[in-house]
Order: C-alpha cells, then structure tokens, then sequence
C-alpha cells in the first residue's frame, strides 16, 4: 500500500520529469539533481501534512477515514483530469529556484496525503523516506525517459496516479466502515 501511495504522489513529478528529459537533455548528473529535488520535496511535505493532521487529531479522529477518503479522492480526481486534460505542458527548463518551486508545487498533494499516514498503518519518517526514495528514483527515470522520446508518458503517469490515489482512499473507507478497520 505505502508503494502505491509513493508511486501515486510522484506522479505528478514523474511527468514533470519527463519533460525535463524531453527539453533539457540534462544527463546523468543532472537527472540525480532533479530526481534529488522532487525526492526531497515528497520527503518533507508528507511529515508537515502529519505533523498538522496531529495537531488536530482529537478533532479528528471520529472522521478520520472521511477525512482519509475526501483528501486522497479529491487529490486523484485532480491528477486523473490533469492526466485525461487536452492540453499541452508547459515544459521549459528548470534549475536552481525554478526547480524548488515545482518540486515544491507537485509536492503539494504529499502534505496532504500526510494527514491520512497514520491510518493507513505505517510508520511516519519510514512512509516518508519510501516516498522520497520512490520519487527521486521516478525522477530521474523519468530524464532518462524524457531524452529518449517519452513524454507522452506523463499523461498515462498521472492517469495512473490519479486512480491509485482514489482507490487508496476509497479502501481506508471501506475497511473502516464495513470492517471496523
């Protein structure tokens, strides 16, 4: 499930990626940096979501599994109409503060998917170092990917994503609420 999730919250990154790939050509070197990049970023935003969600836990709890459903649905409804949308990315060359800023803006979802962590069983820093590791490792795939002609992908990326974090939450709800999970 933690797999699922990760390669979900990179999704959006990995399309970002490919176009890297695609525009810039960056190589070896630069492939790590950008892969560093988004995976510190996925790293960090979860356990900020967690660290929020736990601030507000005893007001929570009762609707946890709601909370879990609405956030991790309305985040793959999001990635499934950006992935199924007609139009073209805007795919220009990153570096240095650019590149913070959309590591940081495709992270967003990871901050609140970082909420619901605790509910799916998982061990807070261990769910944020799989979802970094998972990210900077699709990152730089996705360079790799993008210099060989692969930036379609990107659209089928976030399909994928968009649907695994929907059924994600939609699985948290049923084992809570026909299973008492």
């Amino acid at each position: 499930m933690l797999l699922a999730l990760a390669g979900a919250l990179a999704a959006d990154a990995f399309a970002v990626a490919l176009c890297q790939g695609a525009v810039a050509r960056p190589g070896f070197r630069g492939a790590v940096r950008i892969g560093a990049a988004f995976g510190a970023a996925q790293a960090l935003m979860p356990l900020i979501g967690w660290a929020t969600g736990i601030a507000f836990a005893s007001a929570i709890r009762n609707v946890d599994h709601w909370l879990v459903f609405g956030l991790l649905g309305a985040l793959g409804l999001k990635t499934l109409k950006e992935g199924l949308s007609e139009s073209e990315s805007d795919c220009r060359t990153l570096s240095g503060w650019t590149l913070l800023g959309a590591a940081v803006a495709t992270s967003i979802d990871a901050a609140a998917a970082g909420i619901t962590l605790p509910s799916l069983g998982t061990h807070v820093v261990l769910a944020c170092a799989v979802i970094g590791g998972v990210t900077l490792g699709l990152c730089a795939a996705g360079v790799f990917l993008g210099a060989a002609g692969g930036q379609k992908l990107g659209k089928k990326a976030e399909i994928i994503g968009g649907l695994a974090l929907l059924l994600i939450g939609t699985k948290v709800l049923v084992e809570h609420v026909f299973f008492g999970g």
